[in-house]
């Protein structure tokens, strides 16, 4: 049994949001412990956001080649060599890996531990041989994949996000549960790289975005290829051969030489004996309040675990907010109306703050919707796209409460949204400043003004300006 240590922190998890905050409290002179079982960087460089964004790109550049034809370019059907293009996912992570490495953060003086945390008090964990007892401890174990309760698929082979990328296979049919960002990302990539591909989705598609929005991203799925089933009722998985066969509920079998499950996730907490320090927690994950603290006042559930977002940008969003009011003792706490998110299908589709719904639900008849559509953008045209809109919801005075966007890159545009809801600026804002030309941002900049076109243009001004017309000019 090694000495005990005292930190003034101690992380448990070295995914997204743990090493913000070990990295930040190291660099800060505080004496750091970091915990972490599996591998560094956590789902989100290993099995999440950069190895899906990699298959992605390269999903891109071969539709790329088949959608040429409206620019003179002679379509043509990618060879697609699969096993190379997950050689470029490997590559992907190996080449950023280095940057959330054991190496990195010894060397900003933080002490790495590989073991199993859990506790053994309600200030004290054990990790490997280490007893700690820290100051303040950090829980920031991520979530892991949410596998229903089928009948007959745990005894079926299947993937997750945790191990799809280590198939070097191109998937014959490839059959995703769950119609969410991540299946349905997956389902796009799949078949623009050759596959035939099935979502099967027991409500709808995108069920959290706008529904105008997700229906763009709906027909694009479509014309691609992807075969969307909602609604679909699943009686049963079984195992064929080197696959699965998924047996619906009106007795209809679809095989699939690859079944991906993407069913939302999980809170990690096994292992880490939460009732001994008197942690509440419930299926959804660490019961939080909006600094993050748990009921254990020196204790945080930062990132997935708590339940709240599992989104890699939200982690390490909680990890400042630790920071600032755990460290700094300043006024930190979450914001929900503030959240963005966005799914990385081609279109993009992008949303922070309230939607619609929402907000005429808090605000009544205070809101109103301004909309533009990529389509009548003049950079959009230059790419000839059909599809795509901006709309914004704003309320009293104005203010912006909201704003979601289907497109490509919806993801950037929506950025300057993201800062008009944090700050609560008004659309007055947004209308008037001055974007370069031609952008696709400018369709921001036209939903924005049409705000004020009913009283620009409205006969009081009209008026006005009829009597300003006369008067000398100056």
């Amino acid at each position: 049994m090694s000495a005990p240590l005292s930190p003034d922190v101690c992380i448990v998890g070295a995914g997204a949001a743990g090493l913000v905050v070990a990295a930040a409290a190291a660099q800060l002179g505080l004496d750091v412990v970091l915990v972490e079982r599996g591998t560094m960087g956590g789902d989100c460089l290993n099995h999440g956001c950069v190895p899906s964004k990699a298959l992605i790109a390269a999903a891109h550049y071969a539709q790329a080649q088949r959608d040429g034809a409206p620019f003179g370019i002679a379509a043509v059907e990618p060879r697609v060599d699969f096993a190379r293009v997950m050689d470029h996912v490997a590559e992907t992570i190996a080449a950023i890996a280095p940057h959330d490495s054991v190496e990195r953060f010894e060397g900003l003086g933080v002490r790495v531990i590989r073991a199993e945390a859990r506790f053994v008090g309600r200030t004290e964990l054990q990790a490997g041989p280490h007893r700690i007892a820290a100051r303040r401890i950090v829980l920031a174990t991520g979530s892991r994949p949410a596998i229903p309760a089928i009948p007959g698929l745990a005894d079926a082979p299947f993937l997750t996000n945790e191990t799809l990328f280590a198939n070097r296979v191109l998937p014959a049919h490839f059959v995703v549960i769950g119609g969410g960002p991540v299946g349905l990302e997956m389902a796009q990539a799949h078949r623009r790289l050759g596959a035939r591909v099935t979502v099967l989705e027991a409500d709808r598609i995108l069920a959290r975005d706008d529904r105008e929005l997700a229906a763009i991203v709906a027909r694009r799925l479509a014309r691609d290829g992807v075969a969307v089933r909602e609604q679909a009722r699943i009686a049963r998985v079984e195992r064929s051969g080197t696959g699965s066969t998924v047996v619906l509920a009106d007795g209809e079998r679809l095989e699939a030489s690859h079944l991906l499950v993407a069913t939302g996730r999980t809170p990690t907490v096994d292992g880490l004996a939460l009732d001994v320090a008197g942690i509440a927690h419930t299926a959804r994950g660490i019961t939080v309040d909006d600094r993050l603290r748990t009921s254990n006042r020196r204790v945080w559930a930062i990132g997935d675990v708590n339940g709240r977002y599992a989104f890699t940008h939200m982690a390490g969003h909680e990890a400042s907010l630790f920071v600032r009011g755990a460290l700094f003792r300043l006024p930190a706490r979450l914001q929900p109306d503030h959240v963005p998110w966005c799914t990385y299908t081609d279109p993009e589709l992008a949303q922070v703050g309230l939607g619609e719904a929402a907000a005429r639900e808090r605000h009544g008849d205070a809101v109103r919707v301004l909309r533009a559509d990529l389509a009548d953008n003049d950079r959009g045209r230059t790419q000839r796209l059909d599809a795509g809109a901006i709309k914004v919801v704003t309320g009293r005075g104005g203010r912006v409460l909201g704003a979601a966007i289907a497109g490509p890159q919806a993801g950037e545009l929506i950025q300057p949204w993201c800062l008009a809801v944090q700050r609560g600026l008004k659309i007055s804002a947004l209308a008037g400043f001055v974007p370069p030309y031609p952008t696709l941002g400018e369709a921001g900049k036209r939903a924005a003004g049409s705000y004020y076109a009913a009283t620009l243009f409205g006969p009081r001004t009209r008026r006005l300006v009829r009597l300003l017309a006369r008067l000398p000019v100056w």
